[in-house]
């Protein structure tokens, strides 16, 4: 099932910040590609150019795309943000799962048996140990995780019945830039760019939720992974899925840092001061997470070269200082 330049992929969720780096990668290695966003999250500007859009409903969409001579599906349509998933998670359910169930059945009714699934390891919960591998028992805290870990049932149930090859991979902090493409949301959670928006002078300063945790700073520890070693893992994965398999992989740096390094790396990249405040802890944070990527590695052939703090928070302050006032976040 191997996945080859100048075959059709359709990238779901290709205007967010994942699935537009690697639709851009995709179209950069000659693939034919094709994203379906509804822009409720997305930007259109985020898509390459040499990608066919279509702006919409997945499941509206997606069948006439499948019929397309379709080779391989990358899934990153989805809702994502933790908080509101418990306030609604209604929303998580029929957005996340139902959506990724119908899209599967109209992959089988077209006869497209690729797939690779945007995870996360937030299916774990927070686990005894670090870093995680992928025999660690799942145990989501929130609807987010515990609708993604469904979808992983369902594909590993298809997987088995009607032949799909597919992968789940499951990652933590994406962070980083990919030339013109960079995160950029209305309601932004994520540590590195919030920091960002400090240096460019959105925010007066960030808060750290504790530092008195059991770690070396007293602050929390976290695995990132630039956003251009992660459309590698994707490719790899399309490019080697087998029949009635459904395989799942961890992807990390392989390293931790802390939220204080985190600011003190900003604060070096940008130049700026960045003031912090330290609060109180945040209920249901770990101390530390961290991925293992053995298995990705071992497996797919796959390497992070990009993962460093200071290459992730370059890149990521080059597309955050370029973007300047077309930036999708307000001060606060």
């Amino acid at each position: 099932m191997a996945l080859s330049p100048g075959e059709h992929v359709l990238v779901t969720g290709g205007a967010g910040y994942v699935g537009s780096v690697c639709a851009t990668v995709l179209v950069e290695q000659g693939y034919r590609v094709t994203v379906i966003d509804d822009l409720s999250t997305g930007n259109r500007e985020a898509v390459p150019d040499g990608a066919h859009f279509l702006e919409g409903d997945v499941l509206d969409a997606a069948p006439g795309v499948l019929a397309d001579d379709c080779a391989a599906v990358f899934h990153f349509a989805a809702k994502s943000l933790v908080g509101e998933s418990v306030v609604s998670p209604a929303k998580y359910w029929s957005g996340n799962v139902v959506t990724s169930l119908r899209l599967l059945d109209l992959m089988r009714a077209a006869g497209v048996d690729n797939l690779v699934f945007s995870s996360t390891a937030a299916c774990y919960g927070e686990p005894a140990t670090v870093p995680i591998t992928e025999d660690l028992p799942t145990a989501p805290t929130n609807p987010y995780g515990a609708s993604k870990l469904a979808i992983d049932h369902i594909i590993t149930s298809y997987a088995a019945a009607y032949g799909l090859g597919a992968t789940s991979l499951r990652y933590f902090n994406v962070a980083g830039a990919y030339g013109t493409v960079g995160e950029n949301r209305a309601v932004e959670t994520h540590l590195i760019p919030l920091i960002l928006q400090v240096a460019l002078g959105a925010r007066e300063k960030i808060m750290i939720f504790g530092d008195d945790w059991p770690t070396a700073d007293g602050t929390c520890v976290r695995d990132y992974i630039h956003i251009r070693d992660l459309a590698d893992a994707h490719i790899l994965a399309a490019s080697s899925n087998t029949p009635g398999s459904h395989r799942i992989f961890n992807l990390g740096s392989g390293d931790g840092f802390s939220v204080q390094q985190v600011v003190e790396t900003c604060r070096k990249v940008t130049g700026h001061p960045i003031p912090a405040e330290v609060a109180p802890r945040r209920g249901g944070d770990p101390a530390t997470l961290i991925a293992s990527s053995a298995r990705a590695m071992a497996e797919l052939g796959w390497s992070p070269t990009r993962s460093d703090l200071t290459t992730i928070v370059g890149d990521a302050w080059a597309f955050t200082s370029q973007l300047g006032g077309r930036a999708h976040f307000a001060r606060g």
